[in-house]
């Protein structure tokens, strides 16, 4: 097994949050990890990605080749657009469709969204609204991790149990609303056929 993953979004959208699920789920499951991550302006809104390779051999870099992502998963629309040269020929790009607006000529969303389609295989989510039906916005990040789910590699239980660990100390209601989020993000490819 092998797969690399860019993870792509703003500061503050839970990037990390999503890098640290997927660490544990791979060690969890046997795999080695590498992962290397850039913070950029995170607290002002800046861009913040990681690369993340797992495999059941060797891995000899912590960076992905361009050309070679078999997932870009963004939280953000216009960052997804950013790491297209990364994605393999093969690969899936997950991305929200919820803008950061946080420049003054922000392209047209529309005219986003119609390059991502245009690009190859996607899963466009409308992440804001079904984090709020979970009951906080801020599990955004989780509904994305469980719509692009099946493009990692890893089992459901073992990113579930993954979310346990890293929200644990934070206690039962935000371990179980994690989960719920990355349950209704998991869904969302198998009602799209995708």
């Amino acid at each position: 097994m092998k797969k690399n993953i860019i993870l792509a979004g703003v500061g503050g959208q839970g990037i990390l949050s999503i890098a640290a699920v997927i660490d544990l789920a791979a060690i969890r499951s046997g795999y080695t990890i590498k992962q290397a991550e850039v913070h950029g302006m995170s607290q002002r809104g800046g861009a913040v990605q990681s690369h993340l390779r797992i495999s059941d051999g060797t891995i000899h870099s912590d960076l992905i080749p361009q050309g070679d992502a078999h997932l870009v998963l963004a939280v953000e629309p216009m960052e997804a657009l950013r790491y297209l040269p990364w994605l393999s020929p093969d690969g899936m790009i997950v991305t929200s469709v919820d803008p950061f607006k946080n420049i003054p000529d922000y392209p047209e969303e529309e005219r986003i969204v119609a390059a991502i389609r245009d690009a190859g295989a996607h899963l466009l989510v409308e992440a804001s609204s079904l984090a709020a039906e979970t009951g906080s916005p801020r599990t955004a990040n989780m509904i994305m991790l469980g719509a692009a789910s099946p493009w990692t590699g890893l089992g459901q239980e073992q990113l579930e149990d993954g979310i346990r660990e890293l929200f644990g100390r934070k206690g039962e209601a935000i371990v179980d609303m994690n989960i719920r989020a990355f349950r209704k993000g998991r869904s969302i490819p198998e009602k799209s056929g995708s």
